[in-house]
């Protein structure tokens, strides 16, 4: 299985822990990747099928780009270091202007974008 298909599946664990241990909407991080597609004012169901092709897409993009360009040294490391520099890139841009990503608490998101990257480092070689 590819690295980046493995990171896409294990990286939302920390917000949907965070979700579910602070009572919020487990789901929430999850309409608002798929709003990406359909918007934020679309059903929510339509959100949440929508997530899958939008979380895949961001998933290849940013993981194509990790394995190619993470050093070889601690690639674990270095890629939980560019899953918070892609944060950056999410969040700070695109996730600023669309609600329901800036809803979200964002440490959690913070710590799904190392989880991210350090998966990718550690399951490619450079």
């Amino acid at each position: 299985m590819k690295a980046w298909v493995v990171a896409a599946l294990v990286s939302g664990v920390p917000s949907t822990a965070h979700a579910v241990a602070t009572g919020r909407d487990p789901l929430a991080a999850t309409r608002a990747a798929g709003s990406l597609l359909v918007g934020d004012d679309a059903a929510p169901s339509a959100q949440l099928a929508a997530a899958l092709p939008a979380h895949l897409a961001l998933s290849w993009f940013w993981g194509g780009l990790l394995a190619r360009g993470l050093p070889r040294d601690n690639r674990a490391l270095w890629g939980a270091a560019a899953g918070l520099a892609i944060a950056a890139v999410d969040l700070g841009t695109v996730g600023r202007r669309k609600p329901a990503i800036s809803r979200l608490p964002l440490a959690p998101q913070l710590a799904d974008h190392a989880l991210f990257g350090a998966v990718v480092g550690a399951l490619t070689r450079g």
